[in-house]
C-alpha cells in the first residue's frame, strides 16, 4: 500500500513520494507534504524555467533561483513565471 501525505499543495490526502528526492531539512519537508502529482507538476515547471531562463545547475545562484522558485511553487500557492511565456489553451 502506497504511503500517503497530507499535499500542501493540493491541500488533500494523496500518494506520497517513494523516497526523499532533496538533500536537507526542505528535502524532508518535501518528502513529508508534498505528493507525487505535485512533485510531478513542480518538475515540469522546472524544466520550464531551467530551458527558459537558460539556468546552469552547475552555478550556485542559479540553483538558488530554482530553489526558490520551488518554495514558492509547492509552498506558497505562486506560479512559476517565465517572461513571454503563454500557455497555450486548449481547443476542442
Amino acid at each position: 500500500m502506497p504511503r500517503t501525505v497530507f499535499c500542501e499543495y493540493f491541500k488533500k490526502e494523496l500518494d506520497g513520494l517513494d523516497f526523499q528526492l532533496y538533500p536537507g531539512e526542505l528535502g524532508k519537508r518535501i518528502f513529508d507534504t508534498i505528493s507525487k502529482q505535485a512533485w510531478s507538476e513542480w518538475i515540469k515547471k522546472q524544466t520550464m524555467l531551467v530551458n527558459e531562463k537558460k539556468l546552469n545547475m552547475m552555478n550556485p545562484e542559479h540553483r538558488q533561483i530554482l530553489e526558490q522558485e520551488m518554495i514558492n511553487f509547492l509552498f506558497e500557492g505562486k506560479d512559476v513565471h517565465i517572461e513571454g511565456y503563454v500557455p497555450v489553451s486548449k481547443t476542442k
